[in-house]
């Protein structure tokens, strides 16, 4: 793909954004990126189709935020005026964080008081909705959310739809498959007819067509890559093996001691496995962390700032994290288990090769999943069909991937996997669920008594203060003491006291 490389300050962005982006050594825009602007900053609607790590993100906030910080027919007064709705939580971040960088240098003109800071927020579910629904009340100008918590929030009154100029729908497609196109549709409904809209995604199924087509005005479908090209980037390499399950813990340890080898991701289907993968590379002395649906948000957010940062190389993760991590030099991405379909594979391998890098993904198949990988290889023309038989002392992968000869399933000295620390929201629910057990009885009736009678630690005469009168002490009829009901008398009275009583 051959264009003009232009910069975004050639393109009439505003000096603010194009600051920052400079700050962030971005000055050129990336193909996807350039054929949407002059559209997206005219304010029209437009559909985005390109390869993901191909700079969707920049493509609809970069007119985005020049665009309502530019209208004056709509001034910033507080309320929202662009929604960006995404999948998951991850993806919900990471554009949060890309927009709020983009977005440092702009400044908002209020009358008669100082000019503040352009406000962007984040709002997605797992975390609690005081912060969220304080954030809304103080006013914000850009609202990155997903769609169950922006619809909570909405429904209660919280966040306003009304005065939007901008609808965003970024990873349309899996939406899709997670079941969240009832819930866009009612988000929908609540934004003003004349926005804009725009949708990005690395794919564009039918059911995606068809909502376009009934909430865009005559979109413009931009695709950022020759009809030809293939679905994954030209710079990964890819390589397919059949493997035994009960080899591919050691079979994958040995791949991570390859040449060349940086941050890597490693993807699985379940989450018990996503743990169980990261607790048996830790065991073999790896630094690995995992992210998946069971833990909570607060360690997932850990576990990724770790990635990014660099603590850990190693991230074992569910599809879940495949459309919401943005790193640049993640080197190897290794499929555990296969994907579900080709679509599941493309945005799995496309988290290393990005922005023009190479990168190796690697995919392990079991025997039952050899009908899953033939339509996997035959949609997107892989020419793999029938992967090799391979174990983890089989000669030609330590070849192909460049693993030394005396690699073996383990690095330095074994040590055993980290009990994973939980949240501060997942010890709140632990309280609260002990709060169901059965109480211990710290209140029970005992009474002390000596010789049948009742021994308060009182004078003679005088009740402890605050005894109850339905728990009163026996009374005495014709010389002797009547025990109150079910009392249960602690011990035989002495002689002494006994012939005293008589």
């Amino acid at each position: 793909m051959t264009h003009v490389n232009k910069t975004f300050a050639e393109l009439g962005v505003r000096d603010e954004i194009v600051q920052a982006l400079r700050e962030s050594n971005i000055e050129h825009p990336f193909a996807i990126q350039e054929l949407t602007l002059p559209l997206a900053l005219a304010g029209d609607d437009l559909i985005g189709q390109a390869r993901t790590g191909m700079g969707k993100t920049y493509a609809f906030g970069v007119p985005l935020l020049h665009r309502i910080s530019t209208d004056e027919s709509r001034p910033l007064n507080g309320t929202p005026r662009a929604l960006i709705v995404v999948p998951t939580r991850e993806l919900c971040l990471q554009v949060y964080d890309d927009l709020a960088g983009a977005a440092k240098h702009l400044k908002v003109h209020v009358e008669g008081a100082a000019d503040r800071k352009f406000a962007v927020t984040s709002i997605y579910g797992g975390r609690p909705y005081e912060p969220q629904i304080e954030a809304l009340r103080k006013g914000v100008d850009v609202v990155v959310g997903t769609p169950g918590r922006l619809l909570d929030l909405a429904q209660q009154g919280h966040l306003q739809l009304g005065g939007l100029s901008v609808l965003v729908l970024d990873e349309a497609d899996e939406m899709l498959d997670l079941g969240f196109l009832p819930d866009i549709e009612r988000i929908l409904r609540l934004t003003p007819d004349d926005r804009q809209s725009m949708l990005f995604s690395a794919t564009m199924p039918d059911p995606i067509i068809t909502l376009a087509r009934t909430f865009m005005n005559q979109p413009t479908h931009i695709r950022a890559e020759a009809p030809h090209s293939a679905a994954t980037h030209d710079t990964t390499e890819q390589f397919a093996y059949r493997a035994h399950a009960l080899d591919k813990s050691e079979l994958v340890s040995r791949i991570l001691q390859a040449e060349g080898r940086g941050a890597t991701m490693i993807f699985t289907r379940t989450k018990r496995t996503a743990q169980k993968v990261s607790d048996e590379l830790a065991e073999r002395g790896f630094k690995v962390d995992a992210v998946h649906g069971d833990l909570g948000q607060g360690a997932r957010e850990k576990a990724l700032k770790s990635f990014r940062s660099g603590a850990v190389d190693v991230l074992v993760a569910t599809d879940v994290a495949a459309r919401g991590i943005d790193i640049d030099d993640v080197t190897h991405v290794i499929n555990y288990q296969c994907p579900e379909d080709e679509q599941a594979y493309v945005h799995r391998i496309g988290r290393t090769g990005r922005a023009g890098k190479t990168g190796v993904a690697i995919t392990l198949v079991d025997w039952d999943e050899l009908a899953r990988w033939e339509m996997i290889d035959k949609a997107l023309s892989l020419g793999c069909p029938d992967p090799a038989e391979t174990y983890s002392s089989s000669p030609h992968i330590y070849e192909e991937l460049g693993i030394p000869a005396d690699a073996t399933g383990t690095i330095g000295t074994p040590r055993k996997a980290a009990a994973a620390k939980r949240s501060s929201d997942e010890k709140r629910i632990s309280s609260a669920d002990s709060a169901d057990r059965p109480a211990k009885a710290k209140s029970r009736n005992r009474r002390r008594t000596r010789g049948g009678k009742p021994a308060t630690g009182h004078p003679e005469g005088s009740q402890a203060p605050g005894a109850d009168d339905a728990v009163a002490a026996p009374t005495e009829q014709d010389g002797e003491a009547t025990p109150s009901t079910r009392r249960r008398r602690r011990r035989r009275p002495r002689k002494t006291e006994t012939a005293t009583a008589g």
